[in-house]
Formats: C-alpha cells, structure tokens, sequence
C-alpha cells in the first residue's frame, strides 16, 4: 500500500497520453474557474456589495487605522479564521471542514506539480509529491463524507435523508468525485487493471469538468468570498463602524433555561 502512495499516476498514464495534453487540461480547469468566478461576480453583483459596504463602513468608522494595524488584522485573519474555519467553533464540523480544506489544497498543488515538473520523458519522480497527492485526495475523502453523511445541516437537523441533492451540493459531491475516482484511477492502474483504469479515468476527468466547469451554478466561489468577508468584519470591527450594527449591550446574556435543553446544531 505504500509503494502505491509513491508512484506518480500521471508519470504512468504519460505512456499512452501527452503530458502536454495533461498540462492544457489543467490550464483549462484554472482558466474555468476564473471565468465562472467572474460571471457568477457580475450576475449576483458580489463585488459591488462589499465596496458599497465598505463605504458605508468607513463613513461611520470611529478609527482611522493605519497600514501596519490593517496589515496585522489581514494577517491573523487569514491564519486564524480562514487557515482554522474558527467561524465554526470547536467541534467536528470544524475538524470535517479543516481536513476537506487542507486535503483540497494538498490534491490541487501536488497534481499540478506532478504534471508540470514530473511527468514526461527525461523528468525525474518525486516520491514525497506523489504521496501528498494520495494523501490529500484520503484527506478530502475523509473530511467530506463525515461531512456529508453526518454533520449536513439538513440531515443532522431537519432529518433530511442523507441522499437528498440539491444544487448546492454539486461542490462538495463533484470534489468528492474527483479525489474518490482519482484515488481509484491510481489504484487500479498500479494493479495493471488497465479496464477499471481507464473507467475510472474517465470519470475523474468528467468530475473535474463538473466541478470547474460549474463555479457559476456551485458554492465553489464561495471560497473566494468568505476570506474577503472576513477580513472587512474584523476590519469593520477594528474601526468602530461594526458593518453599521449595534454594539453589544452591556448586559448580562440571558436566553432562558430553554438554551440547556439540548446542544445547537446549526451552521
């Protein structure tokens, strides 16, 4: 099994398609992520939300605050709420939600590297992307089916069953397509089962065009607003202006005894 998570799978597939081929394919999915991100912007006006907002924001800032208090606040968060998810708390949608991010990432940059810097004739392998690559894809795995089995919303809480699709589901079930499909491509393909292989193949490539093709249907974009969302709260916060809400009350927190009855689940 680990000399499997060692092997580069598209150094093995190179034998049959161009690696050339494999880096165009890449290209497109970067040039199709930027192309729905920008449609979805200007359809649903996202950009223009948040500079109206942060105009607003600053006309009732309290605080002028400079390019080094700026800098620090971008800067914690982004490692903390966005490196963390802290927005969720303590708990295992935190931990389904860390594992499928970072597991995400780890698959995405090693498949790029392995294709554009070890595949092809006359390229040296690298045992260690290799094995990033496996392991993001378990990773991902991982991390979206405890998501998606136990811990949506709408099964945990409103007793959905957990085979119930809607259309923003088709991020999180075409990644788990493409890390599930690939990680069986590469098994399969170790094994010379040279059938399955080029079924599965074929599916990973298909999920991947489902899942970069369709940015403007899914929550894929999302991953672009939420930092930026971030960001203008804690900097809104730093200011005074608090995204034009009311400060807190200075008052005790009372919501009743009907709190202690059972544990929120919520997003």
């Amino acid at each position: 099994m680990v000399e499997i998570l060692s092997i580069n799978p598209f150094s093995i597939l190179a034998e049959t398609v161009s690696p050339l081929a494999m880096q165009y394919f890449i290209i497109a999915m970067i040039l199709l992520i930027a192309v729905g991100t920008i449609i979805q912007m200007i359809h649903h006006k996202n950009l223009t939300y948040f500079f109206n907002n942060a105009k607003k924001a600053k006309l009732s800032a309290t605080k002028e605050l400079g390019v080094g208090e700026k800098a620090s606040i971008i800067a914690k968060t982004t490692v903390v709420d966005i490196g963390t998810t802290s927005e969720l708390g303590f708990g295992k949608r935190r931990l389904a939600h860390v594992l499928g991010m970072y597991g995400t990432i780890l698959f995405w940059l090693s498949s790029a590297v392995l294709v554009f810097c070890y595949t092809g004739v006359d390229k040296s392998s690298s045992e260690t992307w290799s094995m990033l690559w496996h392991v993001g894809a378990i990773l991902t795995c991982v991390g979206g089916y405890w998501f998606w089995f136990f811990l949506r919303v709408d099964v945990s809480s409103e007793a959905h069953p957990w085979y119930r699709i809607i259309k923003a589901d088709l991020f999180v079930l075409a990644l788990l397509a493409c890390s599930t499909f690939g990680l069986l491509w590469s098994y399969t393909q170790f094994n010379s089962q040279m059938t399955l292989s080029y079924l599965f193949l074929t599916l990973f490539v298909a999920s991947n065009l489902i899942l970069f093709g369709g940015v403007y249907w899914s929550k894929f974009a999302h991953m672009f607003y939420k930092p930026g969302a971030a960001i203008q709260k804690n900097l809104a916060e730093a200011d005074g202006s608090r995204d034009n809400l009311p400060p807190p009350a200075d008052a005790p927190e009372q919501f009743g005894l009907g709190i202690k009855r059972e544990e929120p689940k919520h997003y």
